[in-house]
């Protein structure tokens, strides 16, 4: 006899999944980045008022981990955009330990994956997989070496500043993301508590959260004016809450400018921070693309949007695909009672629009059956205007092949 194979029951089913879910998330990462700032926003909220010396420090020491990934880990290691000394690497490389999200070496890598295999299986935090993933489902859920596209980074495994921030990255997480701002606020101004939950906790998650929106919302909402070929766009408010790195089509049609922002009115503080360090002798070697190339991008992208314009626009048959009658043939018809003009060799059904003519029907109704070129280009009172022109190219009916000479 048989044996029968039962289905999975729906509850197995649902443990199953429950399972699969369980094992594929990164259980630290989301206690890190998701579980404790909630817990210290609440907490915050609750029991420990923001004091105003706590709430300084905090945005200062903010800004100070904010500019070490986009000066830092972004434009100076991942893209090469400028050259740096070896003082402000060192800076670059404690003050982004102190944004947790990663060391340079990792983070450069998913990023020049991200930037060769845009929008694909192998980007890391793929706009393609949808808003939630690509803003935080990539930090949370595990993924396995080869499903990242593989890139260069011999140069930063041959960094020694780089390579030192690897070692000792969890170390340096550590110390400089919780106890610094937390000692540092506790010996400045009694605000120990204050320290651990606002300059540490709740800032770690500001500044992680920012700079997600940079792989979510810049790829989401904004305009493309370089390129539209790919998901990246410039977004104003991405730039306003991540120190100039909202400017995204630019950045990912010339990574390797310095600038995310090329116009002055555009907000962008990282490259002026770089500029800055250039004049003091910290930075050098400052990469922008040719203006020429640059405005050439943008011009060829007006091309296309134009050109998809244009193609939701009713321009009438094309002349070379009229059907083709002789001089007879129109007069023919004419006599026969349709209301035809002929201009430029091209007959045109004016019926429907005899009775709106702005100089009034007699005009047309005199030239029925004739040839009304001249009159329409100016023989009378004037050259009538590109809108008639375009107004006219809507009724073209048929073409005249042997108004001057046969067709060959």
């Amino acid at each position: 006899m048989a044996l029968s194979h039962s289905s999975p029951s729906p509850l197995s089913r649902g443990l199953g999944d429950m399972r699969l879910w369980r094992d594929r998330i990164d259980w630290i990462r989301l206690w890190f980045t998701g579980i404790i700032p909630i817990l210290a926003l609440i907490i915050g909220s609750l029991w420990v008022p923001l004091q105003s010396g706590t709430a300084i420090f905090s945005s200062v020491y903010l800004t100070v981990s904010g500019i070490s990934i986009t000066a830092g880990y972004h434009r100076l290691w991942a893209h090469r955009a400028y050259s740096a000394g070896r003082p402000l690497q060192l800076i670059f490389a404690i003050g982004g330990a102190s944004a947790g999200q990663t060391s340079i070496r990792t983070w450069c890598r998913d990023h020049r994956a991200h930037h060769r295999y845009t929008d694909t299986d192998r980007d890391p935090y793929s706009a393609r997989r949808g808003l939630w993933y690509s803003h935080y489902g990539w930090v949370v859920m595990r993924r396995r070496p080869e499903q990242t596209g593989r890139v260069d980074i011999q140069d930063l495994s041959s960094d020694p500043i780089v390579m030192w921030q690897r070692k000792h990255y969890l170390t340096l997480l550590f110390l400089t993301a919780y106890i610094f701002p937390t000692l540092f606020c506790g010996l400045m101004y009694g605000d120990f508590a204050g320290g651990f939950i606002w300059a540490s906790c709740v800032r770690l998650f500001l500044i992680q959260q920012a700079t997600f929106c940079v792989n979510s919302l810049a790829h989401w909402v904004g305009d493309q004016p370089f390129a539209n070929r790919l998901s990246p766009r410039n977004c104003w408010f991405v730039a306003l809450i991540t120190w100039g790195e909202g400017y995204h089509n630019f950045h990912h049609e010339f990574p390797g400018d310095y600038r995310n922002a090329i116009r002055w009115f555009q907000y962008d503080p990282t490259k002026w921070f770089i500029w800055l360090c250039e004049k003091a002798h910290l930075a050098w070697n400052l990469q922008r693309f040719p203006e020429n190339e640059i405005q050439k991008g943008r011009f060829q992208q007006i091309q296309r949007q134009l050109e998809l314009q244009r193609q939701g626009i009713s321009w009438g048959t094309p002349v070379e695909q009229l059907p083709t009658w002789s001089l007879g043939e129109y007069t023919a018809r004419v006599q026969n009672g349709s209301c035809l003009l002929l201009v430029d060799g091209v007959v045109y059904d004016v019926k429907e629009f005899v009775g709106k003519h702005p100089g009034g029907e007699k005009y047309l109704l005199e030239h029925l059956g004739k040839d009304a070129t001249k009159l329409f280009h100016g023989g009378a009172i004037h050259a009538h205007s590109n809108a008639a022109e375009n107004l006219l190219s809507t009724m073209r009916l048929a073409r005249i092949v042997d108004v001057d000479q046969p067709e060959t």
